[in-house]
């Protein structure tokens, strides 16, 4: 017989994680020891009141910024040891990022602002066009290309913010208040692309949100409050 193979690590794991922000009476505890682990293709709302934690597990999970103390391993690595650099490269493989605000360069047209991410990865101009063509496809804006953001709509602007976090084929997007400036029908439309990504591609979405409608397109909401976890509930399925 095969000898068992070792089962995957979980693509995230926080271990007893703590963020400490200034020093004495300044000192601000914006996590404090959380353990949390995401498997991949799991589908997840972070949520939790403004100062909860949220936003700071996000940006760690993220590889935007490193814990005071405790364990982070994404895929088994140890980012907790990663230098500035190399997290940057894990960032850059394997995390895509959707923004409230959009984030596209103003004077670039929806392609270019698309191609970015394959910019830093040095893909070459031809083949970052066609992959970048094809997220705006798969987003429904290839009509939309070669628009400026300032010619698109609020909902069409995070659309191509998505097709941005897509096209490098991340493991997980991270979505900070992704629908956090639109209207409720963009809102759905945009939040019915994540679930289909995560559905159809597999891919892991780590979702902050203080909006409970949305965060029901999660099977999975966890609940911060003073830099701590609360809350951790799984559902059957997503509404």
């Amino acid at each position: 017989m095969n000898a068992a193979r070792d089962p995957a690590p979980p693509l995230i794991a926080l271990r007893g994680v703590s963020k400490v922000y200034g020093v004495g009476d300044a000192m601000v505890r914006a996590l404090d020891g959380i353990d949390l682990t995401i498997a991949e293709g799991e589908f997840v709302a972070i949520m939790g009141a403004s100062g909860s934690g949220k936003s700071t597990a996000m940006n760690i999970i993220g590889c935007l910024d490193a814990p005071s103390a405790g364990l982070y391993r994404f895929k088994g690595v140890d980012v907790s040891r990663l230098t500035r650099d190399r997290r940057a490269l894990l960032r850059r493989r394997w995390i895509g990022f959707v923004f409230q605000g959009y984030n596209l360069l103003p004077r670039t047209s929806a392609v270019e602002n698309v191609e970015l991410p394959l910019v830093y990865k040095g893909v070459s101009a031809a083949e970052r066009r066609r992959l970048a063509l094809e997220a705006l496809a798969r987003v429904g804006l290839e009509d939309r290309a070669h628009h400026a953001p300032s010619q698109l709509s609020g909902g069409q602007q995070q659309r191509v913010a998505i097709a941005r976090a897509i096209v490098g084929r991340p493991a997980v997007i991270m979505a900070d208040e992704p629908t956090g400036n639109l209207d409720s029908a963009r809102s759905r439309e945009i939040m019915a692309l994540l679930a289909r990504f995560n559905r159809d591609d597999g891919v892991t979405i780590v979702m902050v949100t203080h909006e409970p409608d949305m965060a029901q397109w999660a099977r999975r909401q966890v609940h911060f409050s003073d830099g701590r976890i609360v809350a951790d509930t799984a559902r059957a399925e997503a509404a």
